[in-house]
C-alpha cells in the first residue's frame, strides 16, 4: 500500500524504528563554596598544579614561537584550562582521547611530559611525534592519545570510530573526542554525531565553545548559536559545563563517564570557555571588545580555582607561590630539553611510513 494511503487510514506514517532517544538538555549544577570537592584534596591540588602548569607551558610555547624557536602556527590554550584538566582527568588508563589543533594541554592532562611535547613543537626527534608532527599533531599512542588534527572537525568522524572498535572489542573504555564550536558547522559533525546516536557509541563528544571560530563570534556565524542544540538531533544526552570551573567540571565528568561505561550510549557537552588571546599567535584578537576579554579574565579559571581551595583551607600564598615557582621549572626544563634535542635526520623522513 502507499505510504500517502496508509497515513490516511492510521492517522501518521508507520516508523520501522520508534524514537526513543529524544532527550532532554541538561545544565550542569552550579558549583559553589558550598560544594563538595568531587575529588580527594590531594587530587583537587594536583589538578590545580597541572592547570597553573599548563598556563606556565603555554606562555612560554608561545614566547619560542615569536623566537622562531616554534615552525608552522601555533594556539594556545591559556583561559581554557579548566575545561581541559577538568574533563581529562576523569578519564582512566582504557580511555581514548582525541583532540583537534589547540591540544597542547589536552595532551599534558592525559600525560604526556612537558620534554616531549615541547620537543615536538620545536620539530626534535625527541617529540612526541619525533619532530614531524609539530603543533597540531602532538601524538602518544601507549597514553591513548590520538593526537590533534589541522583540519576543523577532521577529528569527530575519527572519535566515532574508535568509539566503535571499543564497542566491537567489549571493553568498557569510552573515547572523548574534543572540538570547539567552529566545528559544529561542519559536515563530519553531523554525520559523526548521527552515527554516534544511532549505533549507541560510546563517544564523549566535548565542544569547547569559545564564542569565537578564528575571528567571529558564534552568533554571527550559526543561524542557531546555542552548541546543545546543534546536537538535538542526534538522540543524546546533552549538557552544558562552566568550562572555567575546574572542579565543576570535573564533577560533571564524573556524573557523565560514570553513566556511559554502564550505558555505552554517546554524550555531548558544550563547556563554554574562553581563550584569553587570540584564535592563533598572529591574531591579536582585536576584533573582541576589551571590556569582554576582561570580564572573562575575572572568572580565570585558576583564579577560581584557587578560591575554591582557599575556602577548604586546602591553600595558602605560600602553596600558590610554590605552584607557580613548580611549574616555571617544569617548563624552564622542557624549554632547554627541547632546544638541546637534535632535529629529526634525513633518514627520519622515510620511517613510520606506510605505503
Amino acid at each position: 500500500m502507499p505510504a500517502v494511503e496508509a497515513a490516511g487510514k492510521t492517522g501518521q506514517l508507520e516508523m520501522s524504528r520508534p524514537n526513543e532517544k529524544v532527550t532532554p538538555i541538561r545544565i550542569a549544577a552550579p558549583f559553589d563554596d558550598n560544594s563538595p570537592l568531587p575529588v580527594t584534596n590531594e587530587e583537587a591540588l594536583r589538578l590545580y598544579r597541572e592547570m597553573v602548569m599548563i598556563r606556565e607551558f603555554e606562555e612560554q610555547a608561545a614566547h619560542g614561537f615569536t623566537r622562531n624557536r616554534i615552525g608552522g602556527y601555533f594556539h594556545t590554550c591559556i583561559g581554557q584550562e579548566a575545561s581541559v584538566v577538568g574533563l581529562v582527568s576523569a578519564l582512566k588508563n582504557q580511555d581514548y582521547l582525541i583532540a583537534s589543533y589547540r591540544e597542547h594541554g589536552h595532551a599534558l592532562a592525559r600525560g604526556c611530559t612537558p620534554r616531549e611535547v615541547m620537543s615536538e613543537l620545536y620539530g626534535r626527534s625527541t617529540g612526541s611525534s619525533k619532530g614531524k608532527g609539530g603543533s597540531m599533531h602532538i601524538f602518544d599512542a601507549p597514553r591513548h592519545f590520538l593526537g590533534g588534527t589541522g583540519i576543523v572537525g577532521g577529528n569527530i568522524p575519527i572519535g566515532a570510530g574508535v568509539a566503535f572498535a571499543l564497542k566491537y572489542k567489549d571493553t568498557d573504555g569510552i573515547c572523548a573526542c574534543f572540538f570547539g564550536d567552529g566545528a559544529v558547522n561542519e559536515g563530519t559533525f553531523h554525520e559523526a554525531l548521527n552515527m554516534a546516536g544511532l549505533w549507541d557509541l560510546p563517544v564523549l563528544f566535548v565542544c569547547e565553545n569559545n564564542l569565537y571560530g578564528m575571528g567571529t563570534h558564534v552568533s554571527r556565524a550559526n543561524a542557531v548559536p546555542e552548541m546543545m542544540a546543534r546536537a538535538s538531533g542526534y538522540g543524546m544526552d546533552r549538557y552544558k559545563a562552566d568550562g572555567m570551573d575546574l572542579f565543576g567540571t570535573r564533577a560533571l565528568a564524573n556524573e557523565i563517564i560514570e553513566k556511559m561505561r554502564k550505558d555505552r550510549r554517546p554524550v555531548f557537552v558544550e563547556s563554554l570557555t574562553y581563550r584569553f588571546l587570540g584564535h592563533g599567535s598572529h591574531d591579536p584578537g582585536k576584533y573582541r571588545a576589551p571590556e569582554e576579554v576582561e570580564r572573562w579574565r575575572q572568572r580565570d579559571p585558576i583564579r577560581l580555582a584557587e578560591h575554591t581551595l582557599r575556602q577548604r583551607g586546602l591553600l595558602s600564598d605560600a602553596d600558590i607561590d610554590a605552584a607557580l615557582t613548580d611549574g616555571r621549572a617544569v617548563v624552564d626544563d622542557a624549554v632547554h630539553f627541547a632546544e638541546h634535542s637534535p632535529f629529526p635526520s634525513e633518514a627520519d623522513l622515510y620511517a613510520d611510513v606506510l605505503a
